[in-house]
């Protein structure tokens, strides 16, 4: 059952015209040299993979990533003729149909390739694959030393193709020093690879954070952009941390009771708050099965007629409780309630709200869930 705006409870609306103005403007702020790969795995960051997608393919991503097979075969369905990369480990019963989808497995070790390569050669048919370097990660990849022969392992078969080499920086926001080393590590697999080749695949180790500096003779011709896409930036000193990018997502609930308590009256499960003066207790229509984790709870805050409230007791399943008793006038019932973006002079970043709870910023736009429903809307800047 669809709703009209006016009768949701919990809701992200998600500015369709601001993510492609983010693109353009990290596109501007990349060398002219590197492509675009756009990071769009658990629903796009929970922005809700088919529209994003088909707004970044209208505003010319490059390339497109993704976690899983099922992700990949629904971005396939939004629209073909892009690179489509599948970052995690596939399993073997999942080649056949990533195969048939056309998408580039991205692989780590030598049985992956025999596999891949024994299959696409029953179908007739030829696979693009991304070589992954572990270079300090400690997750997927082969172990860097080890490269080489991942490589000619590759280089056996006519029915692999090298279609991209990659890695993953485990600190690329906190740890320039051990991000460097894992570069250098990378670098010296590249001069394996003749450089002809090398331009002609996707060459890339680099996500928002990590960008530091692109040398046109490095090697590097393509970054992941992931959360950049989305409006939240990295650290000031990479080259991207000056990107004027702006939030693509706000989330909402409403107003669904007001009611005053006298001081000392306790507040939700546990009685984690207790009231010290008397009161006036907002009832919020969302909780934790909506995406407001209870780390929030007596520490997050929420605007309502553009103040900053402050959340008080254990945030529940399907509702929250808020101190309005500093409002000028009572909230009415169905008034909106912003955990993450602007309302008057007042912003709540998701850098903010991801802080509050103690949590990342991709887990709280990952945590949205599918009871929040996502409106869509667009404007004329773009």
């Amino acid at each position: 059952m669809s709703r009209s705006p006016d009768k949701m409870r919990a809701w992200a609306s998600i500015n369709l015209s601001a993510l492609e103005r983010n693109l353009k403007a990290i596109r501007m702020a990349l060398p002219s040299h590197l492509r675009f790969i756009s990071v769009v795995k658990a629903n796009a960051y929970g922005h809700g993979l088919a529209p994003v997608v088909t707004r970044l393919m209208r505003s010319q991503a490059d390339a497109f990533a993704v976690a899983n097979l099922e992700e990949a075969a629904r971005l396939r369905e939004v629209g073909t003729g892009w690179p489509v990369l599948v970052l995690s480990v596939l399993l073997p019963e999942e080649y056949e149909e990533a195969i048939g989808l056309g998408i580039h497995p991205v692989v780590s070790t030598m049985e992956e390739v025999r596999s891949i390569a024994r299959l696409a050669k029953q179908k007739g048919t030829e696979v693009g694959l991304h070589l992954k370097v572990d270079t300090g990660m400690g997750r997927l990849g082969v172990w860097y030393p080890d490269f080489p022969q991942l490589l000619d392992e590759v280089n056996s078969h006519d029915t692999v193709t090298l279609a991209g080499i990659c890695t993953h920086y485990s600190s690329a926001d906190s740890d320039p020093e051990f991000t460097n080393l894992q570069r250098d590590r990378f670098l010296e697999c590249l001069k394996l690879v003749p450089g002809e080749t090398c331009r002609q695949i996707l060459v890339h180790a680099d996500n928002s954070a990590g960008i530091e500096s692109f040398p046109e003779g490095g090697g590097f011709n393509a970054a992941r952009i992931g959360l950049l896409q989305f409006g939240v930036r990295p650290k000031p000193g990479s080259l991207l941390g000056q990107t004027l990018t702006e939030p693509v997502l706000s989330f909402h609930a409403r107003v669904g009771l007001v009611k005053d308590l006298p001081a000392g009256s306790p507040v939700s499960y546990g009685q984690t708050h207790k009231l010290v003066r008397s009161s006036r207790v907002a009832v919020l229509t969302a909780g934790y099965a909506d995406g407001l984790p209870t780390d929030l709870s007596n520490t997050g805050k929420v605007i309502i007629q553009d103040k900053l409230c402050p959340i008080i007791g254990r945030v529940t399943m399907d509702q929250t409780m808020v101190d309005v008793t500093d409002l000028p006038t009572r909230p009415a019932i169905g008034d909106t309630a912003t955990f993450i973006g602007q309302s008057g002079g007042l912003t709540i970043t998701a850098t903010d709200f991801a802080s509050w709870a103690g949590r990342i910023e991709w887990e709280v736009f990952c945590s949205l869930s599918d009871r929040t429903q996502r409106i869509y809307r667009t404007d004329t800047a773009v």
